[in-house]
């Protein structure tokens, strides 16, 4: 499986960490964010994971600003994306099972590194359950197709 990432430069050192942890789990991890600790876009670094994870070069991604609410919505504006912001396991265990997200989105001044972690790992050991979700996944996709 091939995760890409994104973050900005407050999520420099969570970025390294959370790579880490996923390669240690057998992980293909691209990273397309900052190494900079210098101000920047956190939009444009929300829209090239969304775009590689849009047009199946990846499985999944995640992406980690000051909150992770900005880059999330940035990826949310691609097509066919279905980003979350989650600042606990149980939110992105459920995000996966429930809406079938494709970006997980957490936040360097939010959470901590090992927070983190079990975030990451509930959301990628969830699988999406289909039946009743299906449809209203559908219905998300309709909405951004109207």
């Amino acid at each position: 499986m091939v995760i890409v990432m994104g973050n900005d430069h407050s999520a420099v050192d969570l970025k390294h960490e959370i790579k880490a942890h996923l390669e240690a789990r057998g992980y293909e991890v691209r990273d397309f964010g900052t190494d900079s600790r210098e101000s920047c876009d956190y939009a444009y670094y929300g829209e090239k994971v969304g775009r590689a994870v849009a047009a199946g070069e990846a499985d999944l991604g995640i992406l980690i600003c000051g909150t992770g609410v900005g880059i999330s919505l940035a990826a949310n504006k691609v097509k066919g994306i279905r980003a979350c912001v989650c600042s606990e396991p149980f939110s992105a265990k459920l995000s996966k099972m429930h809406n079938d997200t494709n970006i997980l989105a957490f936040g360097a001044r939010v959470v901590g590194s090992e927070l983190a972690k079990m975030i990451v790992d509930e959301w990628l050991g969830a699988k999406f359950e289909g039946g009743r979700h299906q449809r209203r996944v559908d219905q998300i996709m309709e909405i951004e197709n109207r």
